[in-house]
């Protein structure tokens, strides 16, 4: 572990991919980094959930990005990703956010995130323990952040317009591979979908955002997507 500035603040940033139903997730891929603001990368880590990854194979079978798999045996064996308990891996967190003097947790879809994290932390525990992170932390969600200074920008809603990036249903994509597409300009950039390659696009998402300098909630909003749309819908009336 490197030395911290105790004086600095420092942000957890956090990102999980999960097996089984979308209301009771089960992670098998946990991903983190310690970053500030500014998005500057300190430490980081990525981990496969041993109790799930090999031992629950049935489960694993329902993972949405199940052929993925061999890919990540292959970093598994050169050394890219190590395989640990879940109940290490919580442990670790832990002592990292105390000896950083860290509060505060970040995740695109934080609510999705710290849910899946206290879902399969009851689970290896026999609900022994229940929350992954302090009573004290702090959340955010950089979904919420970025709708609201990035997805509302004329410039993203003439480009998401133009690239007909949106729903079945005509919403425009706020999406983290949407949102990094256009803040780096690569039109074909495809999201990793593994822990911590998800997790350092995130945090230079959530830099984007603070360097705004505007006012914004950084709350969990499940509903954020909805916060562009109307603007979206005037734009694109008339590209």
């Amino acid at each position: 572990m490197i030395i911290f500035d105790k004086r600095k603040k420092y942000i957890l940033t956090i990102d999980v991919e999960t097996a089984g139903e979308i209301d009771n997730p089960v992670c098998y891929d946990v991903g983190y980094a310690i970053t500030d603001k500014s998005g500057k990368v300190y430490f980081k880590r990525h981990y496969v959930v041993h109790e799930v990854f090999n031992l629950m194979p049935e489960l694993m079978e329902s993972a949405y990005y199940v052929w993925k798999i061999p890919l990540y045996k292959e970093r598994i064996k050169s050394g890219e990703i190590r395989v640990k308990r879940f109940i290490d891996i919580y442990y670790e967190i832990r002592e990292v956010m105390k000896r950083v003097g860290i509060n505060t947790i970040a995740a695109y879809n934080c609510h999705f995130d710290r849910n899946a994290l206290n879902n399969t932390l009851r689970i290896v525990t026999f609900d022994k323990y229940k929350w992954f992170f302090p009573y004290e932390t702090n959340f955010i969600c950089i979904w919420h952040m970025a709708c609201q200074v990035i997805c509302t920008q004329k410039t993203y809603l003439r480009w998401a317009a133009r690239m007909g990036l949106e729903s079945a249903k005509g919403n425009m994509s706020t999406s983290a591979e949407t949102v990094y597409k256009y803040l780096s300009g690569e039109n074909g950039f495809v999201e990793e979908h593994m822990g911590l390659d998800d997790v350092l696009i995130e945090a230079e998402i959530m830099a984007r955002c603070f360097r705004q300098h505007k006012k914004m909630k950084q709350t969990i909003n499940r509903l954020c997507w909805r916060i562009p749309q109307n603007a979206y819908k005037e734009v694109k009336a008339v590209c």
